[in-house]
């Protein structure tokens, strides 16, 4: 008898800790390297013929063993049990630095006439200086279609990070305060673009944005950001429901030049890194509204 009130009282207690545990985990893990295309319903897909699926096949046999490699990289990492990383007040973590080629390769240039809508060129080169050159000359003037109305646009994004298998991953900076460049200029502005790819399609465009002000002249300049500083804008345009930078999800980091002062721009880069500033309180630098739900803008 005792035996079995001893095993009721175990029982129940048993029950109450079980109650009172917080599951975190609410959905199955996916193992699998799949990766959905996230604009895959808008467009449609066009049938390949059989040379260029064999193509496209011995191409993919030619990147699987690097591709392996990697995931061996990441499966070492993972069971390695390795102390998880603690940023110091003042740590500066070079996220790109340009001194060879291989870093400019995971970046993507790109201007107006590369889609018709524009003359402006640009290209981004690594100099005699181990150092990389955004340059080209902006165009204003707009094309005779009746179509395009407003012609200038010159810019570098850096590729999506992806683990092995083409996996796409996110920039984890949120452990981090301010964004650090160290730049020279021409005098022009240029506008930086950090890009938080949402889940649904009309975060598509969402773009964090700030002004990066250049001096011309032979001498650097060390740029310090804070990210609290950036501003939420979508397809050129500043929103005026405003919130903070997701920084734990950043797909992309783009540079782009746009003043519309037709003629040729120029602008070295020396690094781009992220910094945590423990003096730095302040969480977001505009004011976000709350606006009615049957509120409509105009």
């Amino acid at each position: 008898m005792h035996r079995v009130c001893l095993q009721n009282i175990l029982s129940s207690q048993k029950c109450m800790n079980l109650a009172n545990t917080r599951h975190l985990v609410t959905s199955s893990i996916n193992y699998s390297f799949w990766e959905p295309d996230e604009k895959g319903g808008y467009r449609k897909e066009e049938g390949l013929n059989i040379p260029k699926q064999i193509q496209l096949f011995k191409s993919g046999l030619g990147q699987l063993k690097d591709e392996i490699r990697m995931w061996r990289g990441e499966m070492k990492e993972k069971f390695l049990d390795e102390p998880a990383w603690v940023v110091e007040p003042g740590t500066t973590d070079i996220v790109w630095k340009f001194d060879n080629q291989e870093v400019l390769d995971k970046w993507l240039v790109t201007s107006d006439s590369d889609h018709t809508e524009g003359f402006s060129q640009c290209t981004l080169r690594l100099n005699a200086a181990k150092n990389a050159t955004f340059s080209g000359i902006l165009q204003t003037h707009l094309p005779k279609d009746g179509r395009i109305k407003k012609a200038g646009y010159c810019s570098m994004r850096s590729m999506r990070p992806r683990k092995s298998f083409q996996r796409a991953i996110y920039h984890d900076w949120d452990m981090f305060t301010h964004l650090i460049m160290r730049v020279r200029g021409d005098g022009r502005p240029y506008m930086l673009n950090l890009a938080s790819v949402g889940y649904f399609d009309v975060m598509f465009n969402d773009i964090f944005q700030f002004v990066l002000y250049t001096r011309g002249g032979p001498y650097w300049q060390v740029a310090k950001i804070p990210f609290s500083r950036f501003f939420l804008g979508s397809k050129g345009r500043v929103q005026d429901k405003q919130c903070k930078i997701p920084l734990r999800q950043i797909t992309n980091l783009g540079i782009s030049c746009g003043d519309r002062l037709p003629g040729p721009f120029q602008l070295e880069i020396d690094y781009i890194a992220v910094q945590f500033d423990p003096s730095h309180k302040e969480e977001y630098a505009y004011e976000m509204y709350q606006t009615p739900k049957t509120f409509v803008g105009t």
